[in-house]
């Protein structure tokens, strides 16, 4: 925690009345304790992943959320279903940051650890500033749990921890005794502790309660003795801070001053399908998804088949060709294709996207990017899609790439990625990573005519002087062919994988009209309008250019201001459209002396900037699963500055 403002005391208040700043009171009367108000707080939950951590989290930032700060989140959690019980690999972790100010990542290093068992402790302690403060259930720390992740000795008495303040909370036992008078069965009790804590750390940060009682009691509505239990322990936690002398002091962030308007949580599954649903009503067009379950992609088939009431129908293929391949025939149709996926989906789609090139057929290609290569790392966050969705495909198979920044951004990219696919006839590759998809932070939700109008124009006649229909034929501005939908007067054509005839669609194995073919179709590409790259160069005296395109986003940005904070002058410039690229980014590139690209990747989208541009980018990059640091990056930034400035922090 940072920027400690001042310190005041809470007056007490009546059992379950508004407290200060809206702080509810769902317990014991108050007891004057010191509030400390800071600007800003991380906050890590961690435990097995049968502890509920991922629920936790999600409710101590929705109710964040409804406070008004601005937050960001970062959800971690094991690929395996049911990960061994209090090892390592089987911890699972909600992070979140949040603040009375604009923040743009989920925080380097947790000020509050919440470990639920040895595991959790062992996996998250390196990640931890001195000083933090460390909240464990000493109930789990039996000689077995300790020996099952390597301690040799309990480091909650060996003095290891003395560098942090330590909270030995016995949650197992507090949450048995709160529940004692419920009837639920011990192992039934036990699973509430999660609830325990979140009221511990609603008290300790001044989050709102009702939100989580009503979400509590709709989702366990079929089971009113769970929900009351839950509830229970919740109360149980948050009244346990009020009254215990181990928490002395609450903290108080205050709302952020966001721009006007309606704001909600979102992450960014959500909002691309919101934005899907968005891109189906502005355009007119029935929604279709041809989809295969796969992490960590499978929330955009859950929400969108919740909407059939905005026209949209989704079908669960039985394998990743079958969902592209009806997606596919639904644009044929005349419908807004769509499929989800993510890295090993797209390699099994790849025959189709191409087909759908050779159609020149709107369809939209959803991959949200996670570890590989084949499995990988399913639950883990990877850039590494970016050469498969510019170039995996066999031919000349050119397509379309845009990329998210934001998770609330997912929301506008979706947009994009159908304006492009109906006006120019063509598939388009949308890449989000498992770090947006799963993350959340605030969105102002946009009035509907803000939103852009996408028009299909479907061929409605013959489009020749002797009264045929050619069905590639095409626009001259855009290089699109018409769009015709079956059943339509006039428009009977042919259509399949083998090369076109120039105009006429015909079966076509002439050179001379293959080479015009490929030639066009990339001309179509190439010449798809997108807005020029802005660079953020305040002052101008920036010699030291980074670079990024996907969720990196936040990262290199936090990175940038600490940078200029402490006096240095770097310019960002961020890629939203990573095909056809900004008709400016050539100039951009060589304004600055030296241009840093920050990839989690092996260093692709460096290597597409020196293969066209000829600029030495240099790159920097990381496969770990993880988002980048801030602090990590800046000391890059540095490091570059100081190799033309000779400047050093």
């Amino acid at each position: 925690m940072t920027s400690e403002v001042d310190q005041v005391t809470a007056s007490g208040g009546p059992d379950g009345a508004d407290g200060p700043q809206g702080r509810p009171g769902p317990g014991a009367p108050r007891r004057g304790k010191p509030i400390r108000r800071v600007d800003r707080v991380i906050i890590r939950f961690a435990g097995d992943s049968g502890d509920g951590m991922q629920l936790t989290g999600d409710r101590f930032t929705s109710e964040t959320a409804s406070f008004g700060n601005d937050l960001s989140t970062l959800p971690n959690f094991p690929a395996e279903i049911r990960a061994p019980q209090g090892t390592l690999p089987g911890v699972s972790s909600f992070q979140l940051h949040f603040a009375d100010h604009d923040i743009l990542t989920p925080g380097d290093a947790p000020n509050v650890l919440v470990a639920m068992n040895p595991a959790a402790l062992k996996a998250n302690l390196p990640d931890l500033p001195r000083g933090a403060e460390i909240i464990v259930d000493t109930d789990e720390f039996t000689k077995r749990a300790l020996a099952k992740v390597g301690y040799a000795a309990d480091p909650l008495g060996d003095g290891s921890l003395d560098g942090y303040h330590l909270h030995k909370v016995p949650l197992t036992t507090l949450t048995l005794e709160a529940l004692k008078e419920s009837g639920l069965q011990r192992k039934d009790a036990e699973r509430a502790k999660n609830m325990f804590a979140l009221g511990l750390l609603s008290w300790m940060y001044h989050r709102p309660t009702k939100g989580t009682e009503s979400f509590l009691r709709t989702k366990f509505a079929k089971k009113p003795a769970i929900a009351e239990a839950n509830i229970t322990a919740f109360r149980a936690g948050w009244n346990f801070g009020e009254t215990t002398e181990d928490f002395a002091v609450s903290y108080e962030v205050a709302p952020a001053k966001l721009p006007a308007g309606t704001y909600r949580n979102i992450s960014g599954n959500l909002a691309l399908a919101y934005g899907l649903i968005a891109a189906g009503q502005r355009s007119g067009l029935p929604l279709f998804l041809g989809s295969y379950p796969i992490t960590p992609a499978s929330d955009i088939l859950h929400e969108l088949s919740k909407h059939k009431n905005f026209g949209v129908r989704t079908f669960q293929a039985e394998d990743e060709i079958a969902g592209i391949g009806a997606a596919l025939g639904a644009a044929f149709g005349g419908a807004l294709g769509i499929t989800t996926t993510s890295g090993p989906g797209v390699a099994l789609k790849s025959e189709t996207i191409g087909l759908a090139v050779s159609l020149e057929l709107p369809l939209l290609v959803v991959d949200i990017q996670r570890g590989g290569p084949s499995t990988g790392l399913p639950t883990k966050t990877e850039q590494a899609d970016l050469l498969q969705a510019m170039f995996g495909r066999n031919g000349e198979a050119p397509v379309p790439i845009v990329a998210p920044a934001t998770p609330a951004e997912c929301f506008d990219a979706a947009l994009e990625a159908a304006r492009i696919a109906v006006a120019y006839r063509t598939p388009v590759m949308l890449l989000s990573d498992g770090y947006l998809a799963n993350g959340s932070e605030p969105w102002r939700i946009p009035a509907v005519d803000e939103l852009p109008v996408i028009e299909p124009d479907f061929a409605t006649g013959p489009n020749t002087e002797d009264g045929a229909f050619w069905p590639y034929k095409r626009d001259a501005a855009t290089l699109a062919r018409p769009w015709a939908v079956p059943g339509t007067p006039g428009l009977e054509h042919r259509i399949g994988g083998i090369e076109k005839q120039d105009g006429t669609g015909n079966i076509s194995y002439d050179p001379a009209n293959h080479d015009l073919m490929v030639r066009t179709r990339q001309a179509k590409i190439d010449g798809i309008t997108v807005p020029p790259l802005e660079v953020d160069d305040p002052d101008g005296q920036a010699k030291v250019l980074v670079v990024g395109w996907g969720s990196t986003y936040g990262p290199i940005a936090a990175a940038v201001r600490r940078v200029r904070a402490d006096g240095g002058h770097v310019a960002q410039a961020h890629l939203r459209h990573l095909n056809p690229f900004p008709a400016n980014l050539g100039t951009v590139l060589a304004g600055y002396d030296k241009v840093i690209v920050p990839e989690m990747n092996l260093g692709q989208l460096a290597m597409l900037l020196r293969a066209k541009y000829l600029v030495d980018a240099e790159s920097y990059n990381q496969v770990r699963g993880l988002p980048f640091k801030a602090a990590q990056l800046a000391d890059v930034l540095w490091a570059a500055i100081g190799t033309l400035d000779g400047e050093t922090r």
